[in-house]
């Protein structure tokens, strides 16, 4: 695996001077990534979201490298045009030059609008990857709920009130549903853990094929946390195992951190305002049912990885 003190001495493809939130970790991670893509050309792609509108303000960009800003919905679709032009182009020795292709979305252009796209391109077998940084709600347009808000959370279409605890009902599994596409590799990580997310962007280069990769992207304000503690909450995340660390490469199940000691999910709760309003008595049991979920889906994936062949 690369060092990260050989890295820091390579050209930056994403540049300082975007305009993301002070705190965000995505620019940490998307960094990580383009490092990871080798000495290889990269071609990237990025659905309409908080990444994109920050790095590509007219006249403007931060990229420096191909970079393409799509719809919200055709990510996916889009770089699986490009990386088949480009197969086509090679056979033909038009082009001689060695590309990877990375796209990427929020959970709003991946969990929800652009899966249709997602799950087509995973299917035909495209040679890229697709990284989610899943912030959890529509954070780019004003909070708004997406399928993967947790449950209780306070968003502006899920506002908590005298006969509303927020939002209802549970998380899709969309790391699960990709997993069920049978691709070569996919994983999950958390922010706070440079090392893990480093061997998985490497690992999603170097597959043939389709690797799909799900970051969670603690978001200062639709999360309402103080800006200092985005690797805390993302630890967090990790200890509480409201966030598994884990990966299939290959069908290979592998869990990649398991807490000494796993806390209780209210401990990820607690730092962030969205979720103020769950620790009064009347809504301690949204706590209770998210703790199940948590267990259930943790328990379901510690499973997996123990009894998958090594």
């Amino acid at each position: 695996m690369a060092k990260l003190k050989d890295l820091v001495m390579e050209p930056e493809h994403l540049s300082p001077g975007h305009r993301l939130c002070p705190g965000c970790g995505v620019p940490a991670f998307m960094r990580l990534a383009l490092h990871m893509a080798g000495k290889n050309n990269v071609v990237v792609c990025g659905a309409t979201g908080c990444l994109e509108v920050s790095s590509t303000i007219f006249p403007y960009t931060a990229w420096n490298c191909s970079f393409i800003h799509n719809a919200f919905e055709n990510a996916a679709a889009t770089m699986s045009g490009v990386e088949t032009a480009y197969r086509a182009l090679s056979k033909r020795g038009k082009v001689k030059a060695p590309y990877k292709f990375l796209a990427f979305g929020g959970d709003g252009g991946t969990y929800d609008i652009g899966l249709q796209s997602l799950s087509g391109a995973m299917e035909r077998g495209h040679n890229m990857v697709y990284v989610c940084y899943d912030n959890e709600a529509y954070q780019n347009t004003g909070n708004q709920r997406s399928s993967s808000t947790p449950m209780g959370s306070n968003t502006t279409t899920t506002p908590v009130g005298k006969n509303s605890y927020g939002r209802k009902g549970f998380r899709k599994d969309l790391t699960g549903i990709l997993i069920a596409h049978h691709i070569p590799y996919v994983a999950q990580a958390t922010v706070d853990n440079w090392k893990d997310m480093m061997r998985k962007f490497e690992r999603a280069f170097e597959v043939e094929g389709p690797a799909f990769i799900n970051v969670l992207a603690p978001c200062v304000p639709g999360w309402k946390y103080d800006e200092k503690l985005t690797i805390e909450i993302s630890r967090l995340a990790a200890k509480t195992c409201f966030w598994p660390a884990f990966e299939v490469d290959n069908g290979k199940w592998k869990l990649n951190y398991k807490p000494k000691e796993k806390l209780p999910v209210e401990e990820f709760l607690k730092p962030q305002g969205r979720f103020r309003h769950l620790f009064r008595p009347e809504n301690r049991h949204v706590i209770d049912m998210l703790q199940a979920e948590v267990d259930e889906r943790w328990a379901d994936i510690v499973a997996r990885c123990e009894t998958s062949p090594s």
